[in-house]
């Protein structure tokens, strides 16, 4: 029944994510705000939606099974974006391509993925930092920085005056599919409704997954890190399948940049605000092929001012290191964690 509890713990989180992102969509749409903020921030911060209540929920149930599952949650979500994510999104390019439905030339605002990629930089460099800050104070000093510097991420991405903001196709609001335009009270209500559904199915996900992990013998923080984001976030990274097809480079882009921002700021604060935020062999190297992943896509954005999807594809084999890394390396090195 374990497994089956698990299932329909990701199943409902499946749900709830998909009420809010249609939501959050259309909230955007009412806020009139740019195709980067609508990216990077408002569809970003939805389709994360999952992976944080699963992340929270598991910090603050209690128990060390539990923490490590949050904590792998947290570290898993942005090596998942960093490699899977990028290459579904770059693989979508192609296959478009091949069916002559698109270019093979990504055509985004690398003003927005550029200050996405800065600062994922940034923020998860500062998150390892704090697992080697031995002294209290200077954690939190750290939680309370990588909040602020979000905070100034989002204001910046909100406030860009030359970012493009031209119309998005919309799908209709699920709890008024037959209105072209949504009332913001109808969009308000779904969006209260996927958070809700969201914690119920987070909760019954964590204490089925440590179960799991146990029965497994294996760490709860590795098979959350593995398997966690894949399930809660993945599926709605196929968003930028739809806006890669559509030509919109900037939203699909900016869905999975804009989401590594937020999961590795917002995330890890509440991680060292909540846990004594100490990572360690597999949480490192996680952080590490994340942040490796990310570069080869940043250097080739500066260097030749372009994004390739063949760059994008590379994150497919730097998300494999990870588990060789975990079940081969390490242990022929005979490094315990």
């Amino acid at each position: 029944m374990t497994f089956v509890y698990l299932f329909l713990g990701l199943l409902t989180i499946f749900l709830a994510a998909e009420l809010f992102t249609n939501a959050i969509e259309w909230f955007g749409k009412h806020m009139k705000v740019s195709e980067g903020a609508v990216g990077s921030v408002l569809a970003a911060v939805g389709t994360a939606l999952p992976e944080t209540s699963v992340a929270i929920v598991a910090v603050t149930t209690g128990g060390k099974a539990h923490t490590e599952a949050g904590i792998g949650a947290m570290l898993g979500a942005p090596m998942m974006l960093s490699t899977l994510a990028m290459f579904i999104t770059g693989a979508s390019v192609l296959v478009f391509s091949a069916m002559k439905i698109r270019k093979k030339t990504i055509r985004a605002d690398y003003r927005v993925v550029g200050r996405d990629l800065r600062s994922f930089f940034l923020v998860y460099l500062l998150a390892l930092m704090a697992a080697l800050v031995h002294v209290r104070a200077g954690k939190i000093a750290i939680a309370a920085l990588l909040l602020a510097i979000y905070i100034g991420y989002v204001y910046k991405t909100f406030k860009c005056p030359d970012c493009n903001k031209e119309e998005q196709s919309m799908r209709p609001l699920h709890f008024h599919r037959s209105a072209a335009k949504p009332g913001i009270m109808r969009v308000i209500i779904q969006l209260a409704a996927g958070v809700a559904l969201m914690l119920f199915g987070a909760r019954m996900f964590v204490d089925n997954v440590t179960i799991v992990a146990q029965a497994l013998g294996v760490s709860a923080l590795v098979l959350s890190l593995i398997i966690t984001p894949i399930a809660t976030e993945l599926p709605e990274k196929f968003n930028s399948i739809t806006w890669m097809r559509h030509k919109k480079d900037t939203l699909a882009l900016g869905n999975v940049t804009g989401a590594m921002v937020f999961q590795s700021s917002v995330l890890p604060a509440i991680g060292i605000l909540l846990t004594p935020w100490i990572l360690d062999a597999h949480a490192i190297i996680s952080i590490m092929i994340a942040v490796l992943a990310t570069f080869f896509i940043w250097m080739e954005m500066m260097i030749l001012k372009r994004i390739s999807p063949y760059s994008l594809l590379m994150g497919g084999v730097m998300y494999l290191l990870y588990p060789i890394a975990v079940f081969v390396i390490l242990p022929a090195l005979k490094i315990h964690p």
